[in-house]
């Protein structure tokens, strides 16, 4: 029997899975594929992960090997030039030609180049393939400025492939009145933009380009408006443009604006010849998601092995995370009232903007916009999909449920069998259930290799974690939480072994305990670990906890920094003021009191940072530890010194307090508070810990805070004297150090505690477990251990000199910091 042949044009993403796809279901079909490029398929998804040490070969999706096993002929760098479909043959470059039964169009797309004059200048590039990387990698280096031309997706993830690249200043040009008008609101599009600025990047809105200025090689870019931006480096990243010249030249029909024409069942004008991914247009839309792409594919194989399914359009959601900041929009993120109910949150001092819309009877929610804080994206856009009825209180879904308890009949556990769990493999909820259950299969590695879940773009992998730990709970098997693919332990797993192991660095760790090369995920896991156990300098560490912690300052807008010294208990002399005020003026800061009695000064130079910790110290001052996860203040009334309400003497054991915990690292920040009578001005009942004044004694209160999901702290121990609350906070403390998993807040950690309050009262009042004095020690370690991080910098000449913006010019401030005068001090312009 002669195998019919399928010739694939295009060696992309969607080109490979069809491939996939199809040996996976037939053996019946003769397959040949020609790539243009040089490499066989690749990840574009994450391409921008080649400046982060990922090679072409990690990026890569498949082998030669494969490709052999599987009876594939490849041919690579030798592109379609003629497709002849009268006789169904086509034609390479190399000269050869083959005839074809069916024909796959997979030719994807080609950056979109505006008519420009100039774009032909050394300096200009593209952002597309790992070739146009290996050129801006090797021409990045003489670079101190550059510029994007694209606010969009792609133009995102180009400006932090610069940033990567070590571009010093980096520009956004969008020629559309905010950033990713086709998948964000403006008000999303204003906190995303005012996210990046403190990132560092400069963003140009409703600039259009007149034309490219310079000799042979870039020097500026001229806009309409007649404003001038001097820059020496430009990546184009304007939109995509399909590619369709092959269908065009074999008189396929194509769309008006570009576009291989194709109906339900994939096939173009020509039955014998299919469109997939980039290059094809289905009812007037280009899907430049590589979701719908493979569906796509799976519905040319489908029909080619005699089956029915069709394609009537792709959900076009999307969540990904752009230089550091979560995206996400689903559903219909733009419809507006009278036609819905829109609820939003927003909180500009953590960059958070949350909007759903929910329809006019509130039953069903439609669509909405992520910024800043993604982590509900999946089950939004499952509750979107499969039309969940919503709670009673909608305004949950983003704000989460009261006191932190999930309401009934929510979670991934709820979800119908044929939910779509992940859209890039078309893998439902059913299929990841059974292949727990019935295959035993209980890592995202190995969901992976059975399910091809969390494959594709990787947003569904949070959704396939929690299903596979639902359905292992629900079979009654442990479950066994590790902090991620490079690390088999448990966050406290981890811990143990790195302190039984005495080791101090990273390397080493990953060395002895896992594999790979290490992620976003388990590097500031493990420098909170390293921090927890050792207390060492954080600005030596190998990797850090938190970005701020490079250079132990709030980055804040216009590139500047904050400076926030500690005041135990918000206690001041007059001295320590003047000061401040002195400090202040000498380095032109602006000065605000903190919701935690403290003193904040914005708008410091990076090289002004250390002459600034230098003069605080002298004055008696000390790092506040704004930057760190660590313990920031512990608040307090003026108590029994001066109120007649007062019990004791509360500032004074506030002070005794944050002086005794002041350094020390956790999985994130800590708070604590101290008020002297029930009348409760210290708001110690909103802090990870709280002490309140009795007439016996003190009480303890634990787990509580306050931000976008605000939470009552708990009673742990009443009417206690002061050695026995310090001990009880000890223990409590050293165990949520050893114990939560990275970045959790008490508050957090003691929702997801299986027992709850009655368990940690237990572990830590009753020493349940016995390892009360345990704890007690190590905690006593890390009080013994304390040194002020700013002196320790300012006291060593080669950590000092780190704290400059040129290296080549130690004392000179960044040019592009400007400040405005604002009620009689400055702010940074930006």
């Amino acid at each position: 029997m002669i195998k019919p042949t399928i010739i694939v044009v295009g060696n992309g993403m969607v080109g490979y899975k069809f491939c996939e796809k199809l040996v996976a279901r037939s053996a019946d079909f003769n397959i040949i594929v020609f790539g243009e490029e040089p490499r066989h398929a690749y990840d574009r998804v994450h391409l921008s992960e080649y400046f982060n040490g990922k090679s072409a070969d990690d990026l890569s999706l498949s082998t030669f090997s494969w490709y052999q096993e599987h009876d594939i002929t490849l041919h690579l760098g030798d592109p379609i030039q003629d497709i002849n479909r009268t006789a169904k043959t086509v034609h390479s470059l190399s000269g050869i030609t083959f005839q074809y039964d069916f024909l796959v169009l997979a030719t994807g797309s080609s950056a979109f180049v505006p008519d420009i004059p100039g774009v032909e200048k050394e300096g200009v590039f593209v952002y597309r393939t790992i070739e146009d990387l290996e050129l801006m990698k090797a021409y990045a280096p003489k670079v101190k400025t550059g510029a994007v031309m694209g606010g969009g997706l792609l133009g995102l993830e180009a400006a932090k492939a610069l940033m990567d690249l070590g571009v010093a200043e980096t520009h956004v040009i969008e020629f559309a009145p905010r950033l990713m008008p086709r998948q964000i609101d403006s008000a999303g599009s204003a906190m995303l933009q005012s996210k990046l600025k403190e990132l560092g990047l400069s963003i140009h809105l409703n600039k259009s380009t007149a034309y490219i200025g310079g000799g042979h090689k870039i020097e500026n870019l001229h806009f309409t408006d007649e404003s001038v931006l001097a820059i020496d480096m430009l990546v184009i990243s304007a939109g995509i443009r399909p590619r369709d010249e092959l269908a065009k030249l074999c008189g396929l029909q194509t769309g008006i604006r570009g576009g291989i024409v194709v109906n339900e069942k994939m096939q173009t004008s020509d039955s014998c010849v299919f469109a997939i991914g980039e290059c094809a247009l289905y009812e007037g839309m280009i899907y430049g998601l590589v979701a719908p792409g493979y569906e796509m594919a799976d519905i040319v194989v489908n029909q080619l092995t005699a089956g029915s399914k069709l394609f009537y359009g792709y959900d076009m959601s999307t969540k990904l995370k752009l230089i550091g900041v979560d995206v996400a929009s689903f559903g219909d993120a733009f419809v507006t009232e009278p036609d819905c109910r829109t609820i939003v949150f927003e909180d500009t001092h953590k960059g958070i903007y949350k909007r759903i819309n929910i329809s006019t009877d509130g039953k069903q929610l439609l669509g909405g916009i992520l910024i800043g804080d993604a982590d509900a994206y999946n089950m939004l856009l499952q509750t979107v999909n499969n039309k969940i009825v919503l709670p009673p209180n909608p305004e949950d879904l983003i704000l989460g449920a009261r006191g932190g308890a999930e309401s009934e009949g929510t979670g991934v556990m709820s979800l119908p069998d044929d939910a779509l769990i992940c859209s890039c493999e078309a893998v439902n909820k059913a299929a990841i259930c059974s292949t727990v259950s019935d295959l035993g299969i209980t890592t995202i590695e190995g969901m992976k290799k059975c399910t091809k879940a969390g494959t594709g773009c990787g947003g569904c992998v949070p959704l396939v974690k929690d299903l596979i730990a639902g359905t292992m709970k629900a079979n009654g098997q442990y479950i066994k939480n590790v902090i991620c693919e490079h690390f088999e332990y448990s966050r406290q797993e981890l811990f143990d072994l790195v302190k039984i192991g005495q080791i101090k660095n990273y390397d080493l760790v990953l060395d002895h305990f896992g594999k790979g090369d290490g992620c976003e995920v388990c590097k500031p896991a493990v420098a909170s670990i390293l921090s927890s156990l050792w207390n060492d300098v954080i600005v030596k560490q190998d990797t850090i906890q938190d970005s701020n912690d490079r250079f132990l300052a709030n980055i804040q807008k216009g590139g500047t920094y904050s400076v926030v010294p500690r005041i135990p208990g918000g206690e001041i002399t007059p001295d320590k003021l003047i000061v401040l005020g002195q400090v202040a003026k000498r380095y032109r800061l602006y000065t605000k009191i903190t919701g935690g009695q403290r003193i904040d000064l914005f708008g410091a130079h990076l090289n002004d940072l250390p002459a600034i910790w230098e003069e605080l110290i002298d004055a008696g001052f000390e790092s506040g530890h704004a930057y760190g996860k660590a313990l920031r203040t512990v608040k307090s009334c003026v108590g029994s010194t001066w109120c007649r309400f007062g019990l004791h003497d509360s500032v004074s054991f506030a002070i005794e307090i944050e002086d005794r915990y002041k350094g020390i690292r956790a999985p994130h920040k800590i708070k604590g508070g101290v008020s002297g009578c029930v009348r409760e001005c210290a708001e110690a009942q909103a802090k990870d810990f709280g002490i309140i004044a009795t007439e016996k004694g003190w009480n303890l209160y634990v787990c509580g805070n306050g931000g976008s999901k605000p939470q009552h702290a708990q009673l742990l121990a009443t009417d206690i004297d002061k050695e026995t609350l310090v001990k009880y906070l000890d223990r409590f403390l050293m165990f949520y150090i050893k114990t939560a998993e990275p970045l959790s807040r008490t508050a957090t950690w003691l929702n997801k505690m299986d027992g709850g309050l009655s368990y940690l009262k237990n572990v830590i009042v009753n020493d349940s477990l016995g390892l009360g004095a345990q704890l007690e020690e190590e905690m006593q370690s890390l009080v013994n251990s304390y040194h002020c991080e700013w002196k320790e910098v300012i006291e060593d000449p080669a950590l000092r000199k780190r704290f400059t913006h040129f290296i080549n010019a130690p004392d000179e401030k960044d040019p592009s910091v400007q400040f405005e005068p604002m009620r009689d001090q400055v702010k940074a312009k930006w």
